[in-house]
């Protein structure tokens, strides 16, 4: 989107300045910040997955598992394709989003990787991903519903410009809508109490996320 122009005094008045070369230093103190975020959003993460109730484990096999190990590698794609916005993107709401997506997701890694160490059961499980999904979900290319390909995720990092806010924003909605479909498989599937309450809470912020993405979305065509 083409930025209004203006006049030598506005230049003045702005409060980012406008030299390309003073952008690495601004980006990476914020990076820096943000890496802080997702480790204190792990943290807390792991923290809630400890209240998990122990009296029933589920098994090796389960839903319950395969949905935590599915999810927590279809979350860390997002948090990588959040971290690249965050720092290339041209739209302040589009890096806002980012932060808020990469938080909240690893934070979600955290509780759902506590679940697994609570259920002595390993990150990586005997079955192939998505195969508790009882509908018949497949991966296609060794990517889970939603996911960004190789060639996506590079084609995101070497973007410039106003291209990186559009790029991330498709590929994210796109992200979005997988999960959602994983999301439900599994609330149509566990009988776990945590594992609902927090599957129902990933797909509320998820699709309120969507909205927000479609309207930055169709900022980022002007």
């Amino acid at each position: 989107m083409t930025a209004p122009a203006t006049t030598d005094s506005e230049h003045d008045e702005a409060p980012v300045a406008p030299d390309r070369g003073d952008r690495p230093a601004t980006r990476r103190y914020g990076v820096l910040a943000l890496a802080a975020m997702l480790v204190v959003g792990l943290l807390l993460g792991y923290a809630g997955g400890l209240l998990t109730p122990g009296l029933t484990r589920p098994g090796d096999t389960s839903v319950e598992a395969g949905f935590a190990r599915d999810m927590t590698t279809h979350h860390a794609q997002a948090v990588e394709m959040s971290l690249t916005a965050y720092r290339s993107a041209t739209l302040p709401g589009v890096r806002q989003m980012a932060v808020d997506i990469a938080t909240g997701q690893q934070g979600e890694i955290g509780a759902m990787q506590t679940w697994l160490r609570e259920w002595e059961l390993s990150p990586t499980g005997s079955q192939p991903p998505m195969s508790w999904m009882s509908d018949g979900a497949t991966v296609k290319n060794g990517l889970m519903p939603g996911m960004a390909t190789p060639q996506e995720m590079a084609a995101l990092r070497d973007a410039q410009g106003v291209e990186v806010d559009r790029q991330f924003l498709t590929l994210m909605i796109n992200h979005h809508l997988g999960g959602i479909h994983m999301i439900d498989a599994v609330l149509g599937e566990t009988d776990n109490a945590e594992v609902l309450r927090v599957a129902r809470t990933m797909k509320a912020t998820q699709q309120n996320e969507l909205n927000n993405l479609r309207q930055l979305q169709a900022q980022a065509k002007g």
